[in-house]
């Protein structure tokens, strides 16, 4: 029989203690700081609120994670954009939305 409850999530992945700092300093460098730098400092201040709350790092965790995330994929997202792919008529959301389930 195992001591740890089975229903326990997995503790996340925990970034470098200089992760947040390291972040915010390339978001600075991002030709989207005037947005992303904001919102992040917002969504960090929140997570610090709820890490105060909780006693739990999770949530600092996680921002740190999601605005990783974005700095990766912003390349990918740039190039596509610059290819000039429209994607609009791909999936039709008032088509989507106006579907009943039987």
């Amino acid at each position: 029989m195992s001591a740890q409850p089975d229903h326990t999530p997995a503790a996340p992945y925990a970034p470098a203690p200089g992760a947040p700092a390291e972040l915010l300093a390339q978001l600075r460098a991002d030709r989207r700081a005037e947005r992303w730098v904001p919102a992040f400092e917002q969504e960090w201040a929140a997570a610090l609120e709820e890490s105060r709350r909780t006693f739990s790092l999770t949530t600092l965790y996680e921002v740190v994670h999601v605005w990783q995330a974005r700095l990766l994929s912003a390349p990918a997202v740039d190039a596509f954009t610059a290819s000039g792919r429209d994607e609009t008529g791909f999936v039709d959301m008032a088509e989507l939305r106006g579907r009943r389930r039987p």
